[in-house]
């Protein structure tokens, strides 16, 4: 198998460990579902809570990645496309760097409302913007001479996989999340928590940076 085939499967790979990574960052939402168990005092109040996160976190990611969906199908500026998205993903990660202060209108949203929450947050933070690039290079490149229904089948091919990568990694979010939240509420309990608590909106900043950069390289090398 040739470097060309393993593509596909490294970036499918890269699709679940974002998810993963997502989801065990606690600013994506999981001590919300922590607290809905304690306040309630039920495993089943815990497990409840996921279920809007994790749809507010899907939501998040199908609002960003489906204009890529249709913008790829401009096939003569593909290659300009995959590098303007790059650039953006830096850019956005060298701001969250320096300006690390939280939007305010996420502090107006209700923490009941998990879903609108969940969604609010993974675009303010980049969530959805992260995973640009990687669903860029999932799609299938065409040839600037394509007819009519190989540009429809561009479209519902780009669209398809918008949707397959945002669910894959809505998953592997709330598994992680879930995971840990479960966890926390089981077993760690909320001493853990405060004792292993770190900020991680350097690091999450700088993995914007970073997913830019490497997507960056390898839209220049193509």
């Amino acid at each position: 198998m040739g470097a060309a085939d393993w593509t596909p499967a490294w970036l499918w790979l890269a699709v679940i460990a974002s998810g993963l990574y997502h989801g065990i960052n606690p600013g994506m939402g999981w001590p919300l579902a922590v607290s809905a168990g304690l306040m309630q005092r039920s495993s089943r109040a815990l497990l409840a809570a996921l279920g809007p996160l994790a749809i507010g976190h899907l939501l998040a990611m199908l609002l960003v990645i489906l204009p890529f969906a249709l913008l790829v199908t401009l096939v003569e500026w593909q290659r300009t496309i995959r590098i303007g998205a790059s650039l953006l993903v830096i850019l956005f990660g060298l701001y969250r760097l320096i300006d690390r202060r939280h939007p305010r209108a996420l502090a107006r949203i209700p923490p009941t409302q998990l879903a609108l929450w969940s969604f609010a947050v993974a675009i303010a933070h980049g969530a959805a913007l992260m995973l640009v690039p990687i669903y860029l290079g999932l799609c299938r490149e065409a040839a600037p001479d394509q007819g009519h229904a190989a540009a429809n089948s561009l479209i519902d091919t780009s669209l398809t996989m918008a949707v397959l990568v945002s669910l894959v990694h809505a998953g592997a979010m709330i598994a992680a999340g879930g995971c840990l939240a479960w966890l926390v509420y089981r077993y760690l309990g909320l001493k853990f928590v405060a004792r292993s608590w770190f900020n991680l909106d350097a690091v999450w900043a700088l993995s914007l940076v970073l997913v830019g950069a490497v997507a960056l390289a390898l839209g220049v090398s193509r």
